[in-house]
């Protein structure tokens, strides 16, 4: 139960987080660090086609912090939009 609702929860601020200003979407850490974890517990509690469903829908609401953080470790110098 605790599962499910973390993963409300998260939702709820992943959406809160998507209002924001494209320039501050791109530092949602916490949130970024947070997926993986609910991720990993709903493979072990529901079963894997789950947790692979659960990435592609993480990698879908974040695939542009996602390219943010791949460019910086590439060393690259993404520009972040005004």
């Amino acid at each position: 139960m605790v599962l499910i609702w973390s993963s409300i929860a998260w939702v709820f601020a992943s959406a809160a987080v998507a209002t924001l200003p494209v320039r501050h979407q791109y530092f949602p850490a916490l949130l970024l660090l947070a997926a993986p974890v609910l991720i990993i517990m709903a493979g072990m509690e529901f079963g894997w086609i789950y947790a692979v469903l659960a990435c592609v829908a993480f990698i879908s609401m974040f695939r542009n912090p996602l390219r943010y953080i791949a460019a910086k470790l590439r060393g690259e110098n993404p520009e972040i939009p005004e």
